[in-house]
Parts: structure tokens; sequence; C-alpha cells
């Protein structure tokens, strides 16, 4: 009887410990999805004001001083499949093209917005009134618009 008895204790004390390890696996996870989410935003923000500098790179070098750059060059072919070889994906002729174009749309870092991804950049640089995508910029930030949203 003693047995039947401790087995029944043991099985309540289990399913108590389970309630509470259950919540400890759910505070972690909590824990996680903050972490998480914040590295994800670190990163993001790390490579905006990243593309954001490349971009001006590229236009301090091809204007070489000059208030208006040489056309007809095949810079971006060059400069993308140069890149994309010594530092993997990411670096399309169309990318590249979008660095310069988002330094030229935003020619001061302090305007970057740091709840702004780049693929809602590059949506936005596709607005060509400059109203209008500021217009945008500020609903996404109210919204929290998503990239699909955005477009």
């Amino acid at each position: 009887m003693k047995d039947i008895t401790e087995n029944k204790s043991n099985i309540i004390k289990k399913k108590e410990n389970s309630k509470e390890y259950n919540s400890l696996i759910s505070s972690i996870g909590i824990l996680l999805e903050d972490a998480r989410k914040k590295v994800y935003m670190q990163v993001n923000q790390i490579l905006v004001k990243t593309y954001w500098e490349i971009g001006k790179n590229i236009v301090e070098f091809e204007q070489k001083g000059k208030e208006r750059a040489e056309y007809g060059t095949k810079l971006f072919e060059t400069l993308a499949k140069d890149l994309r070889q010594k530092y993997g994906k990411g670096f399309s002729r169309s990318n590249v093209i979008y660095m310069r174009v988002f330094y030229f749309k935003y020619p001061k870092s302090q305007t970057l917005s740091d709840q702004l991804t780049w693929s809602h950049y590059i949506e936005l640089l596709m607005v060509g009134d400059d109203l209008e995508r500021s217009f945008y910029e500020k609903q996404y930030i109210k919204e929290r618009w998503s990239v699909r949203e955005l477009k």
C-alpha cells in the first residue's frame, strides 16, 4: 500500500513539476524570441548603413570630385561581378545600382530609419517623388507594414 501511495505522490509531483517546467520553457522561449528580434534589427541597421556607405563610395568614385559622373562606363557590371566574387551574394548589378541611388535619395545617413529594412528601402527607392516617398516611409513606421503591404 505504501508503494502505491508513493507512486501516486511521485506522479502528482511530476505533474506539478511539468507545469513549472512548461512555464520555464515558455519563459526561455520569450527571452529567445525577443533576443532574436533584437539581433535581426541590429543586423538590419548595420546592413542598411553599410549599403548607404557603399553607395556613397560609388558616387565619390564615379564623380572623381566632379559635380556629375561620366556615363557610359561599365562600372556597375564590373563592380557587381568583382564584389560578388570577393564577398558573395547580395551584389547583383541592380543591387549595386540601388546602393548608389540610396545614397542620392538619402544623402544624410542620419535621416535613415532604424525601423526600415533594406527591402523596404528598395521599394521606397522606386517611388520617384520625394514627398510621396516620405509619406510611405512615415506610414510604414506608423503602421508597421510588411514589404508586401508597402508595395
